[in-house]
């Protein structure tokens, strides 16, 4: 097929105005680039919209006394961002001469964007909405609020996914009947996730532990509570590895709390050498408990009990307990509290007159043979307790 050339410069110009009016499916291309500079407009003055918009809101906030409308503010300003360019999508579209099919097409991505942006205004609020308006207190925890904004959130995308799919004409009632069986295939493979949902549940509505707070379950895990999801909860160790629980363990195991302690103890056993007499055991024991009665550091009865007794005559030493409490929880300062006390003791059992003991063996000697047979050398002996 011989294919002719443009004879001269009119029907040179009769193809350009020819390709310039059909353009693509029949749209010219002078349509096409009116609408895509009416778009292009919209995504240049969005950042200005959003500026003078937000400027006017936080004028009419800064009136009031609460931040929660600072957060809100702060929190859509991306989704009205994206008003300007559903507007000048909406005008673009009306631009074009546009019949039968294309028009139900361009109708739908209007609605669409429109969709999505609604949707978009109300998953951004969650955050604010949970976090700002919702106080952690009595009835609501930290955790509560938490997985509340989770929820809310995923509700309200799958409620913009649903109405974007009846926007195409998919029918969501019918693909959730056609997903029924793989859905129970699914949950009879995922019992363990459901488990662990539930378990979760629970471990927030009673409240055995908060994030922040330190806990240690046998066997299991110590550390610092970060985060309390889904599924897991994110504890910190000491050694700052992070380890990811199953809630449901942590839902059957004894959890201990120590964040919850209103005290912390010092329990300790004082040992004395044998030789110290019964005035130096009052001595000791008064002057120890008289030190821990007069510092403010310590609490004392009736909040909680304070005991320094004559324990018990172990083996090697006579043994002083010492059981008393500490008015701050913090390990830091109960440290050096600790640390204090210890050097007062030694000096209050130094002050008395006697020692502290320390594991010791006594050998007890009947006889001894005749020193000069023992390898030709004399050995001195004395009746007295050997002590080893």
């Amino acid at each position: 097929m011989k294919i002719s050339l443009p004879a001269n410069f009119e029907e040179f110009w009769a193809v350009v105005v020819t390709v310039w009016t059909q353009g693509v499916a029949g749209i010219s291309v002078g349509d096409l680039i009116t609408a895509a500079g009416i778009l292009l407009f919209g995504f240049a003055i969005r950042r200005l919209f959003v500026r003078v918009l937000s400027k006017r809101l936080r004028s009419l906030t800064s009136r009031t006394q609460t931040r929660f409308d600072d957060l809100v503010i702060e929190a859509l300003e991306p989704p009205l961002a994206f008003i300007p360019v559903v507007i000048a999508a909406f005008f673009a579209i009306q631009s074009l001469p546009m019949a039968g099919e294309a028009v139900e097409f361009a109708y739908t991505v209007e609605r669409t964007l429109v969709a999505f942006n609604i949707f978009w205004l109300l998953y951004a609020i969650t955050q604010p909405l949970t976090h700002g308006a919702l106080a952690p207190g009595r009835i609501l925890t930290g955790e509560m609020i938490s997985w509340l904004g989770k929820s809310l959130r995923i509700l309200v995308l799958s409620l913009g996914a649903a109405v974007i799919l009846e926007i195409w004409g998919i029918k969501v009632g019918p693909l959730l009947a056609g997903l029924g069986l793989f859905g129970v295939a699914v949950a009879l493979g995922a019992q363990d996730l459901f488990k662990n949902l539930i378990a979760g549940l629970f471990l927030i509505a009673e409240r055995r532990f908060h994030a922040g707070d330190w806990i240690k379950v046998d066997g299991l895990v110590e550390g610092t509570v970060e985060q309390i999801g889904f599924r897991t909860t994110r504890v910190r160790r000491f050694d700052k590895a992070p380890v990811f629980v199953p809630n449901s363990q942590l839902s059957d195991s004894a959890v201990t709390n120590f964040s919850e302690m209103t005290h912390r103890r010092i329990y300790w056993k004082i040992g004395v050498t044998y030789d110290t007499n019964s005035q130096q055991l009052r001595a000791i024991c008064d002057g120890v408990k008289s030190y821990v009665e007069g510092n403010e550091d310590f609490t004392g009865p009736p909040e909680v009990p304070l005991f320094v007794r004559v324990d018990e005559f172990a083996a090697s030493s006579i043994s002083i307990m010492l059981y008393c409490f500490t008015k701050t929880t913090v390990w830091g300062e109960w440290l050096e509290i600790k640390e204090a006390l210890a050097h007062e003791i030694k000096r209050i059992v130094e002050d008395a007159g006697s020692a502290f003991a320390f594991p010791s063996t006594s050998i007890y000697v009947e006889s001894l043979p005749d020193p000069e047979g023992l390898a030709g050398a004399p050995i001195a002996h004395d009746p007295k307790n050997v002590a080893a």
